[in-house]
């Protein structure tokens, strides 16, 4: 029995990088392997696990497909298609969390290739960066916010309120890019495409699993949400556990040692050290640029020990999940759904024009309220 994410963990140069910044860290800070597993965020491992066996068996129910042959129908021309496709990301990742939006809109973006003409690699990108944008709004959007808002003392409505400016000048931006990116031009159809044939038996399994799972989230009983989630699939679709790419769950396990390594440098503790007495464009600057090479979660949680967590904080780790691939995790599970080789290089060509414009609006946004 082959795993499909095998072969494309040999082939996945990010990993490959991975490891080699791995290795060289290991020269420049103590060496103790044994600490490594403590590095890892295993609630992150594990709920990634939870939700790829569940989007994978609504694949493999065929109910994108058929969601899918809907949509192509609703929406004649390209651009409209993937203005909605991005709004919606958008939409979802305010009150599903980043990452759960990316697990339901990339698999559904991925049937439209079976359907229509579409550039699905620069759709996926939007998708990416809709997620960011759309989930800065609320305090459940992504785990930074998260983190934020329960130190902040906040209202769900007041840490919203804070949020709203940087939102929507985010999303109307991105929306404005997207009517440039995608032409006006009508969907070609695919000539011979059958009918969709899916099983519901199995999209109920998988809603009522997914209840199962998030009712576990919320009791801090992830294991064993993940758990009764594998021995439903055990049960119903074997070949759901058979497909999932769980190389995945790899990348994230070498990223979180990568920057446990990091921020152990000599160098960048000196920074940290100095960050309490930064202006307030330094500390902007900071918290930007640190979350493009640690993602804007572990980079809330080194400077929530130096500062408070401020509108300006707040503003800038989200501002920092544009820009470089590890900016943001949910970037990395976009693109690694995608499945293209191209988009690695790709995304970045659309991502640092947007974090250029981010950084620069947002700082003066802030200035002027």
């Amino acid at each position: 029995m082959t795993f499909p994410g095998l072969q494309a963990l040999k082939r996945d140069r990010f990993f490959h990088l991975l490891l080699i910044i791995g290795a060289g860290l290991s020269f420049f800070v103590p060496f103790a392997p044994h600490t490594w597993p403590a590095a890892i965020d295993w609630r992150t491992i594990i709920t990634l696990s939870g939700l790829m066996m569940l989007t994978k068996g609504v694949e493999l129910s065929g109910y994108f497909d058929v969601l899918g042959r809907k949509m192509v129908r609703r929406f004649a021309t390209e651009r409209k298609l993937a203005l909605f496709m991005v709004l919606s990301a958008a939409v979802l990742s305010t009150f599903l969390t980043n990452d759960v939006a990316l697990f339901i809109v990339v698999p559904l973006t991925l049937t439209l290739r079976k359907l229509c003409e579409i550039p699905i690699t620069r759709l996926i990108i939007f998708e990416a960066l809709a997620v960011n944008a759309g989930s800065l709004l609320t305090p459940i959007g992504n785990p930074q916010n998260i983190l934020l808002w329960g130190r902040s003392g906040l209202s769900f409505a007041a840490f919203t309120w804070q949020m709203l400016p940087l939102a929507l000048v985010m999303m109307v931006s991105l929306l404005v890019v997207c009517w440039f990116a995608f032409p006006d031009k009508r969907l070609q159809y695919h000539s011979g495409t059958t009918g969709p044939e899916w099983k519901p038996r199995l999209v109920w399994s998988c809603l009522a699993l997914y209840i199962v799972f998030l009712t576990a989230l919320e009791m801090k009983q992830e294991l064993v949400g993940v758990g009764l989630v594998a021995c439903g699939f055990l049960i119903l679709a074997r070949r759901v556990l058979v497909s999932v790419d769980w190389t995945l769950l790899l990348v994230f396990m070498a990223m979180f040692i990568d920057v446990h390594l990091l921020i152990q440098l000599p160098v960048l503790q000196h920074v940290l050290h100095s960050v309490s007495g930064l202006s307030q464009a330094g500390l902007w600057l900071t918290a930007i640029g640190l979350s493009q090479f640690i993602s804007n979660v572990p980079s809330t949680i080194l400077l929530l020990n130096y500062v408070p967590p401020t509108v300006l904080l707040a503003w800038a780790v989200n501002v920092g999940g544009f820009g470089l691939l590890p900016g943001s995790l949910a970037n990395l599970i976009a693109l690694r759904m995608a499945n293209d080789r191209r988009i690695w290089w790709r995304f970045h060509v659309w991502s640092l024009p947007m974090l250029a414009w981010a950084a620069a609006i947002g700082f003066g946004l802030f200035l002027l309220i």
